[in-house]
């Protein structure tokens, strides 16, 4: 059967200007619309008639570390408020706020089933997709139902060895940035943006990759850690 293959741009904050943007957007529109699935631009996606999407943020995930009921279950607090708050759209869970490990101890029967899949944003994308394989199995959810977004410093030829290693054994979509938006040889800007407290409280991300977990409160980050028991991971 032919490879299933769908990208989607994720290339706004790193892209080379906004008129090489519109470009890429309607020269994809035009000549792969059945690999193209949109833009998380919504102006551009408004303008050249496609879908906006994306999936939930690290901020939200972290905001969750000072409003939710107890930091233990923050990040449960957060996907069960967003399935209350969308009603089964945008059901698509991200999986690096606390690292795979946590995600896992947390993403249990109940949330396996309800959101449609899960985005990878750090780690090794080949081991995170069949890690959340086997846990969908595990809990009895069939996987090629189920949809495994990557999205993590993606190039074309990374994104259809991944497509090519799970065909057939789930759904796989693409959020390509830098590497679609920003390729003619000038060096991007590293723009990342991360929330490091909220309302008045410290909160943290902690990756899968060193050098990308965020946090400005080395005592908050230990405690966090702590919680969640997680191994010690470099902070960037």
């Amino acid at each position: 059967p032919e490879l299933e293959f769908k990208i989607s741009d994720f290339g706004t904050r790193r892209r080379f200007s906004l008129a090489w943007h519109e470009e890429i957007i309607a020269t994809l529109k035009r000549e792969v619309p059945q690999h193209f699935a949109g833009t998380s631009n919504v102006l551009l996606a408004w303008r050249n008639g496609v879908l906006p999407l994306g999936t939930m943020a690290h901020e939200y995930m972290q905001a969750c570390q000072a409003l939710g009921p107890r930091l233990r279950d923050a990040q449960m607090f957060a996907f069960d408020k967003w399935a209350q708050e969308y009603r089964g759209d945008l059901g698509i869970a991200l999986s690096d706020t606390y690292g795979m490990d946590a995600f896992l101890r947390d993403f249990d029967m109940f949330f396996c089933k309800l959101f449609d899949g899960a985005r990878h944003d750090s780690g090794d994308p080949f081991e995170w997709g069949e890690r959340l394989i086997a846990h969908y199995q595990k809990n009895r959810v069939d996987p090629r139902t189920k949809t495994l977004i990557f999205s993590d410093q993606l190039s074309f030829p990374l994104a259809i060895d991944i497509a090519r290693r799970f065909h057939g054994r789930a759904r796989t979509s693409f959020g390509i940035g830098t590497n679609l938006t920003n390729d003619l040889g000038f060096v991007a800007l590293n723009v990342v943006i991360k929330m490091t407290e909220c309302n008045g409280q410290p909160v943290a991300k902690v990756s899968d990759a060193p050098g990308k977990t965020v946090s400005k409160d080395p005592g908050y980050l230990a405690y966090l850690r702590q919680v969640y028991g997680l191994d010690r991971v470099s902070a960037g």
